[in-house]
């Protein structure tokens, strides 16, 4: 009798085992089910991304008015006949815009310069 309960005793305790720290145990469910549940939070944040992009690369297939807001507000264009104002907050930088390059004679290469003269 006591070492039919034994032998009841281990195989209980082999099967708790994995059923908890086995291949397919409890633990494994609940970390792949965090795993599952980060994911799909990633994933959402993506498919908003992509649908915002999507949203924009239809706005600047369908007309010029996207394409004109980007132009003004990367590029600092203006119309003709505009006045540019930019009120910045407080304690915020004034954004760099970069001037268009020259062209003409001006915009060549500088000169090598000269070697000094030698003294004799």
């Amino acid at each position: 009798m006591r070492l039919l309960l034994i032998i009841l005793v281990l195989l209980t305790a082999i099967t708790q085992y994995a059923l908890w720290w086995g291949k397919g145990g409890w633990l494994r469910v609940q970390e792949l089910e965090r795993k599952i549940a980060t994911q799909q939070e990633t994933n959402e944040a993506l498919m908003a991304r992509n649908n915002a992009l999507q949203a924009e690369v239809q706005d600047l297939k369908s007309g010029t008015a996207a394409i004109e807001e980007r132009a003004r507000s990367e590029l600092g264009m203006v119309k003709d006949g505009e006045i540019y104002v930019q009120i910045l907050a407080p304690n915020e930088k004034e954004p760099e815009i970069k001037p268009p390059p020259k062209r003409g004679p001006a915009a060549k290469a500088p000169a090598k310069p000269r070697p000094a003269p030698e003294h004799r």
